[in-house]
């Protein structure tokens, strides 16, 4: 078997990480008992013991191995958050000045969050077929369930793990470890450590100095002991049976890597927006940045049941699971990637690429918190991207720094034993990627001479300028003229052989087009490979500069003051020989 034949790639790395822990890592050992007192005052308890191994009256041998490592305490209906309800506070004064404070500080409503049970039910939001599988649980692999967290809110990182805690089932649970990223908040000192002392199965370890998610998740991967890892978020909530199935289908397929549906826990009401429905897969536009997309039809095909898993070209990146032996032999993470950033869609390329296969499981769900905003600088995203792009992306890359034309001028440090871990993996090319993993995305032309920004004579300093209603919708914007930046991201344009001027830094692509009646261009969703081009969006990039609308036989012309907020914009005109009427691209070297 592979894994077996190239298991000499592993030593290198426990070497690295048995280094690492020596270096710059403590691990804080659980000791006994502590003062109980002081743990209720700061939480709510539980009796202990619900995965022990005694036999409950009438309770049957498969419900024994289904038993958790704890059971949740009796519903509380009235309870606030309760069965994923949405809490609604209408405070006001000075109540909702901390309410805004803690919003402003973790960019999630703590102050919410704080008020609602660490060990609430979820209702239940999956596929009813996931019900009634029956699994062998004495032959599943167990697992070490790892969470990094960095300046984590109490409630927040504690729901997690009562979650974890609450929804596995004891046999299958090996341990819960939890990687402090060097917090500097109080509560995640010593009452973090008095807290979990007292808990069943989790192991508190901490870092020296700030490392990052994809370092810290290491630190917790190197010590774990459990035959899959399993990855999570620290602001998450388990649904009940969501482990059994990603435990499953890698017991199925070593070389598969797992991944839950993630549903969504609104972060100001903690209303969990769960689905019973059909998930949607992971993807990347050609900013590297990830983006989700409806099942494609031939996945539909592939598929013999609603609840079998389906194949996504990349993960969101922090909820997976991964035999061990098999992210070892894959070289784990890039530890020269920095804090957080990128580092999905790498190991998703690198899955792909070198012999696996990423997948979402519709039967395994977890609620998770996506914060108003970033709570910490992504400054180091852009490298982690170059990174990836360097080593697995190939010609494909230049798609990529096309877009980012700063990117090419940004530090990335040394990739080159990445570049030889693909050699020894004997990786397939991105080109392979492209065409039997991501089928469905557009591979944009950049033909010499027809990408970049898109300028005019008449008024030199303008460009092609769009902006998308937001990060979910791509269409239904005017383009206008801004001045030029150099940049690229929304004054970069294509004009493809199929005579469509392109906006694709995104996915999915947008085309402008021109409606009945009017002058001005807005942008629509342009067609899927493969389809005739609507006659809207053709224009003809003539030799001499103009560009020719070819429903309305007319011509882009610059305008001053084109719209009524002032900007300047690009209308259609009758042709003329204008330098307000001829047009060139320009590429950001």
């Amino acid at each position: 078997m592979m894994l077996g034949r190239r298991r000499r790639c592993c030593k290198q790395l426990l070497v690295l990480c048995c280094g690492m822990i020596a270096l710059g890592f403590v691990v804080l050992i659980r000791s006994g008992q502590q003062d109980k007192q002081q743990l209720l005052q700061r939480a709510e308890r539980w009796e202990p013991g619900a995965g022990g191994d005694s036999v409950a009256a009438g309770e049957s041998e498969y419900e024994r191995l289904q038993r958790t490592v704890y059971e949740k305490p009796p519903l509380d209906e009235s309870a606030l958050g309760e069965l994923g309800r949405a809490v609604h506070l209408n405070l006001e004064g000075d109540e909702k000045r901390k309410e805004e404070e803690s919003v402003s500080k973790h960019q999630i409503n703590i102050y919410v969050s704080d008020r609602i049970s660490l060990r609430r039910r979820l209702p239940e939001r999956w596929n009813p077929l996931c019900r009634e599988k029956k699994y062998d649980y004495r032959n599943l692999p167990a697992t070490s369930v790892v969470i990094a967290f960095y300046n984590e809110a109490w409630s927040t990182l504690l729901r997690t793990v009562h979650s974890v805690l609450d929804t596995s089932p004891d046999i299958l649970l090996k341990e819960l470890i939890i990687v402090d990223d060097y917090s500097d908040r109080e509560h995640l000192k010593k009452p973090l450590e008095d807290y979990v002392a007292n808990l069943r199965k989790v192991r508190l370890i901490r870092a020296r100095k700030r490392e990052g998610l994809v370092r810290a998740r290491l630190l917790g991967a190197s010590i774990a002991t459990g035959d899959v890892l399993t990855f999570l978020d620290c602001h998450c909530e388990c649904h009940i049976g969501w482990l059994e199935p990603l435990l499953e289908r890698i017991k199925e397929e070593e070389t598969a890597v797992v991944c839950p549906v993630i549903d969504v826990i609104d972060w100001n009401t903690f209303e969990f927006l769960g689905n019973s429905g059909e998930p949607q897969i992971g993807g990347f536009d050609w900013r590297l940045v990830f983006t989700w997309h409806v099942i494609p039809e031939h996945e539909r095909k592939r598929r013999r049941s609603p609840i079998d898993v389906i194949k996504s070209p990349t993960m969101a990146g922090g909820l997976f699971a991964v035999s061990k032996k098999y992210f070892e032999y894959l070289g784990t993470y890039d530890t020269g990637m920095e804090v957080w950033g990128g580092e999905n869609l790498e190991f998703s390329f690198r899955i792909w690429q070198c012999g696996g296969s990423l997948e979402i499981h519709p039967c395994s769900h977890v609620g998770h918190v996506f914060p108003k905003q970033a709570p910490y600088s992504r400054s180091k995203a852009l490298a982690n991207s170059v990174r990836a792009a360097q080593v697995w992306m190939d010609e494909y890359k230049e798609l990529y720094f096309h877009r980012n034309p700063h990117a090419r001028l940004e530090p990335y440090g040394d990739v080159s034993e990445r570049i030889k871990l693909r050699e020894k993996l004997q990786c397939k090319s991105f080109k392979w990627l492209l065409e039997n993993v991501y089928p469905d995305i557009h591979v944009p032309e950049d033909r010499p001479g027809f990408f970049g920004m898109l300028k005019n004579k008449g008024m030199l300093s303008y460009c092609f300028d769009y902006n998308p209603p937001n990060e979910h919708n791509v269409a239904g914007e005017k383009v206008i003229l801004y001045q030029c930046h150099g940049m690229g991201q929304n004054q970069f344009f294509e004009y493809s052989s199929h005579n469509e001027i392109r906006y694709n830094t995104r996915q999915p692509e947008a085309c402008a087009s021109a409606d009945p009646g009017t002058d001005y261009l807005i942008m629509r969703l342009c067609q899927e490979n493969n389809k005739p081009v609507p006659e809207n969006q053709k224009f003809i990039f003539k030799e001499d500069g103009s560009i020719y609308h070819v429903q309305t036989k007319r011509c882009l012309q610059a305008v001053p003051n084109a719209f009524s907020n002032g900007h300047p914009g690009p209308l259609l005109r009758p042709c003329t020989d204008t330098d307000h009427q001829k047009w060139f691209f320009q590429e950001r070297k």
